[in-house]
């Protein structure tokens, strides 16, 4: 039989079970997270070629840690422990199978010690990608397919909560829009989890030797269907905490959340023929087959995003105005809560994700756009600034609600904490930027050597990209020392910070209780402000897009 506690700030009902599972993956989460920090940093000081600090066989071992620990084991750690808060907590309602929870989550465990200690051992020196003929112990794929496994139950244990719920009468017509993009979130995880279980399985028995070889180009076709989706599932994850923090900072809710709806219903349908890009050089693929999927496919998913782009902002002006700051376009703006650490987070998480990954993932993700800077150090760039300044910088923010709600801890160092997202996000915006910009020189996305030192042919690059270098630098020790501070933080607050009594403990505000709703108030235009800010992202979007074309053009020569 479930117990719970009623929170005595939100008012909501907390399964004990929930709360044990929320609290459990979500400190392997962080573990996972320094992993890969401590990895990135070594990686940055040794693309870095001036310092190069570690061997050729340790680069690439550590390209292997910090890419599984950034993208699959903290993503997915996090996002297991929000599908349950989103599906119980939200919901007042009780855990489905907590012997399911619990299984689920020694599954994921034992898979991400298990690939960790093969990949620092030396035993898969494969990458993250794993692309065959390269093979690594079998372990290391055992690893990634247990980690699989108790993912793939936590999201079914996430449906199981939903219908429960359901049947209890917890849930009316419809899902809070948090839940909603959670479940959204859920459904691409099904898609993606079973491309790596139709991958990995294969794998793990070719390296058992009971199976005699494995089609590369398959292999890779069907890989990307897990290792680009895996990403998707962050966005949906990512754009509900938007929504939730917007109601919990503000109390404000979408100005159209039927149009928001929606736009997670295209992320359904489409953001997963994404994956493509990745595929644009491989001969395996017809071009009608590229052509559809980084055009027509592709576009009603930017075009959700965009939806998403205009309704979050949005609701945050239409909730500041109905507070009285109406004064001019901008007014709302600048009297934001700034110095919210979990506010301030989600909201350069959005800009960052717009102008930076949103704007080079339309180009790079297109067929003849993207080959400038195919498997070149841009495409990473792009990466850090969806995965990093969008995901990462976002399950930064909201975790400064959780660990009062949910841990029932008070955020120690919390001035350093209102400093923390804003080091964070110059720091991986300086490495993302000049990551893109080093692409564009040709820098290769993985190449432990650039020059080549020592070869038959040697290759000098531009001179501008030595102070991109440095730019390169500085943002990655920058965002790798805010992300120790937010680790520290968080540590200290979890383990050895005071407790939270009541509703007078709390540092942050909450504007209304999360299951409140709020009708925005009514005016001939709700957000004009917001429309003014999507028509200037729009310029610098198109801007970008023309220049790209008229690079592809050059290169070409084309007269």
């Amino acid at each position: 039989m479930s117990t719970f506690r009623t929170c005595d700030i939100t008012g909501f009902k907390v399964d004990n079970t929930t709360e044990k599972l929320f609290r459990l993956n979500a400190v392997f989460a962080v573990v996972s997270l320094l992993i890969a920090a401590l990895g990135a940093i070594l990686l940055v000081f040794t693309r870095w070629q001036d310092f190069h600090v570690l061997s050729s066989p340790w680069y690439y071992r550590i390209i292997g840690l910090h890419g599984v620990n950034a993208l699959v084991f903290w993503i997915v750690f996090f996002e297991i422990a929000g599908l349950y808060f989103g599906s119980t907590v939200v919901l007042n309602s009780r855990f489905c199978a907590p012997k399911l929870g619990w299984l689920s989550f020694i599954l994921m465990a034992t898979g991400f010690i298990l690939t960790d200690v093969m990949i620092l051992s030396g035993n898969a020196d494969v990458t993250m990608t794993s692309y065959v003929p390269l093979k690594a112990h079998p372990l290391y794929y055992l690893g990634i397919i247990l980690f699989a496994v108790g993912a793939l139950i936590g999201v079914g244990l996430f449906f199981g909560n939903i219908a429960l719920a359901k049947k209890e009468g917890k849930v009316g017509k419809t899902l809070p829009l948090f839940t909603y993009a959670l479940m959204a979130a859920a459904i691409i995880a099904v898609l993606t989890l079973l491309s790596g279980a139709l991958v990995y399985v294969p794998t793990f028995l070719w390296s058992l030797g009971l199976v005699e070889s494995i089609d590369p180009a398959w292999y890779r076709l069907v890989w990307w269907g897990f290792g680009h989706s895996a990403q998707q599932i962050n966005v949906c994850a990512m754009v509900g905490i938007w929504y939730l923090s917007v109601r919990l900072v503000l109390g404000g809710s979408s100005i159209n959340e039927k149009v928001s709806r929606v736009a997670f219903l295209f992320y359904i349908l489409f953001i997963s023929i994404a994956s493509a890009h990745h595929l644009l050089v491989d001969p395996a693929v017809s071009s009608t087959w590229k052509v559809w999927n980084t055009s027509y496919a592709m576009y009603l998913a930017v075009l959700a995003s965009m939806i998403h782009a205009f309704a979050v902002p949005s609701s945050m002006e239409a909730a500041q105005r109905r507070l009285g700051h109406n004064k001019g376009l901008f007014d709302w703006l600048i009297k934001l809560p700034w110095g919210n650490p979990a506010f301030s987070s989600i909201t350069l998480a959005i800009i960052g994700f717009g102008f930076i990954g949103g704007i080079t993932g339309v180009i790079y993700g297109m067929e003849q756009t993207n080959i400038i800077v195919h498997n070149t150090l841009a495409i990473v760039g792009h990466f850090k600034g969806t995965v990093v300044i969008g995901t990462t910088l976002t399950f930064m923010g909201i975790t400064y609600y959780l660990v009062p709600l949910m841990f029932r801890r008070k955020i120690v160092a919390f001035k350093l904490a209102k400093i923390q997202p804003w080091m964070f996000f110059f720091g991986i915006a300086l490495l993302a930027i000049g990551m893109i910009a080093l692409g564009m020189f040709g820098i290769p996305r993985r190449h432990y050597d650039i020059a080549f030192t020592g070869g038959p042919f040697t290759y000098d690059f531009n001179l501008v990209s030595g102070f991109i270098w440095v730019l390169f630098g500085l943002g990655g020790v920058l965002s790798f020392l805010s992300m120790l501070i937010w680790i520290l933080i968080v540590v200290v607050s979890v383990f050895f910070g005071p407790r939270v009594n009541g509703p007078q403990d709390m540092q942050l505000a909450i504007a209304a209780p999360l299951g409140e709703e709020r009708t925005p108030h009514k005016r001939k235009y709700e957000a004009p402000g917001t429309l003014v800010l999507t028509i200037i992202f729009l310029v610098t979007f198109l801007v970008f897009y023309f220049l790209n074309w008229k690079w592809l053009a050059a290169i070409w020569e084309i007269q």
